[in-house]
């Protein structure tokens, strides 16, 4: 380090030492640094999430885009939530990801985009996600898709048949090609988790190949048939007489009220899921026509 030695009255035998600017600009960034940290901890390390404050509004998300589920959330928010004492508003997030996370962590208080066999994939994906599905509020609108033909029975040896390329939904278009009489899967299996190699017999010796939800319905012209979600193929300017079958989704591929498990058992939440469970919900969903053949009653 340098020093200067300055004559204090004279000469007393001691000297003063400077300190060059550079440290003293260093302990001052530390101090900056500490400040804010500080800072930060006093005024948002014990923010709490709107699901345990009276009186918040309580958001529930689903994919951007998504007219339908929209139009339920909005509904919900403007008819049925004020019944039950609380402020519901929408918010059109991303992907699956960043929904679950602010679900998970509180920033929004639900969603309604997955089944329960979606959601155990992302909980699997994810460990350090808390999530649980609340009720079942929606059936999606879900069928074999062809425009060659117009009965299951129709399609020919060795068709091409697509399913979604995400495993709980090609499970769920699997087992709705059994319940078509095209397949039969291995009855120790759970039809839930099915995948290809659980079909013992394939009569019809379809062949599969696996696209994603907006790359199927936009397939479909190159495709002897395809499984997939109504909402896709109208989205896509698919007219629905190319949806050739169509029976009701088993409980397992219910959309569910997602909800964080941290804030379950908070009174916000707890109204939320009486308020989805409200009969008027499904009265919306049996009657609105902006949820048409895409959202279906339970």
């Amino acid at each position: 380090m340098a020093t200067t030695t300055t004559p204090v009255d004279g000469d007393h035998g001691f000297e003063l030492k400077r300190r060059p600017k550079w440290l003293w600009i260093a302990v001052s960034l530390l101090v900056v640094v500490a400040l804010v940290i500080a800072a930060r901890f006093i005024f948002f390390g014990k923010a709490q999430s709107p699901n345990e404050i009276p009186g918040a509004t309580l958001i529930v998300a689903t994919n951007e885009g998504n007219a339908a589920e929209q139009a339920l959330i909005e509904y919900i928010a403007r008819e049925v939530a004020p019944r039950h004492g609380i402020t519901v508003a929408f918010r059109g997030l991303a992907d699956s990801n960043t929904i679950n996370r602010a679900v998970s962590d509180g920033e929004v208080a639900g969603t309604i985009y997955q089944h329960k066999l979606w959601l155990g994939q992302v909980l699997e994906a994810n460990p350090d996600f808390r999530e649980e599905a609340a009720t079942p509020v929606f059936r999606w609108g879900f069928g074999i898709w062809s425009d060659k033909y117009t009965d299951p029975a129709q399609l020919p040896d060795g068709a091409t048949v697509s399913l979604y390329s995400d495993p709980a939904n090609e499970a769920q278009g699997l087992w709705l090609l059994e319940r078509a009489g095209l397949i039969t899967l291995d009855p120790a299996k759970d039809k839930w988790t099915a995948t290809q190699k659980d079909i013992v017999a394939n009569p019809k010796n379809l062949k599969f190949t696996l696209l994603d939800f907006a790359a199927q319905s936009r397939s479909l012209p190159d495709l002897d048939a395809a499984v997939g979600y109504t909402e896709y193929y109208l989205a896509a300017k698919v007219p629905l007489q190319y949806q050739i079958f169509a029976p009701p989704a088993p409980d397992e591929f219910a959309g569910q009220l997602t909800i964080g498990s941290r804030w379950a058992d908070t009174d916000n939440i707890k109204k939320l899921v009486e308020t989805f469970k409200d009969p008027a919900v499904q009265q919306f969903l049996a009657t609105d026509p902006s949820v048409k053949d895409i959202l279906l009653p339970l």
